[in-house]
């Protein structure tokens, strides 16, 4: 859906960041496969990364009792050993907000917004830009 590419791409212009991706639930071998994507310039995508299961992530963990989690520093965030090759696995992942949208009851899709290399704090603003953004996400799905 190309109205979902361009809120992605005007997500990540926004906040400078370096990567969104939407993730649906969808059937298949691998949960939440990325679906859209929006990549700064040198970031590398996740659309073929199917090494990391989600199911065990922490912050998945957290997006199913429908809570945005909002870390400037991912590798602080948490020691679970998964968690930290999840991190190499996605590029470098330094920073990131992570989205649930919720339809019907339950987490359909989740909108993540990472920064690549180096922590950042995260502004007001830019997680008020996440929550819209995957507002309205939630209408077009």
């Amino acid at each position: 859906m190309a109205e979902i590419d361009a809120l992605l791409a005007a997500l990540v212009a926004a906040t400078r960041a370096s990567r969104a991706t939407l993730r649906q639930d969808h059937p298949g071998p691998y949960a939440f496969p990325v679906t859209h994507e929006a990549l700064a310039p040198d970031a590398p995508s996740l659309r073929e990364e199917h090494t990391v299961d989600l199911r065990t992530q922490p912050v998945v963990q957290e997006l199913l009792r429908r809570r945005q989690v909002v870390q400037d520093d991912c590798r602080t965030a948490f020691e679970d050993p998964a968690f930290q090759r999840m991190l190499e696995a996605y590029g470098g992942l330094a920073a990131q907000i992570v989205t649930p949208i919720v339809r019907h009851g339950r987490v359909e899709a989740i909108l993540s917004l990472h920064q690549l290399g180096a922590p950042r704090r995260w502004t007001e603003e830019e997680i008020a830009a996440a929550t819209q953004t995957a507002d309205r996400i939630g209408e077009l799905l």
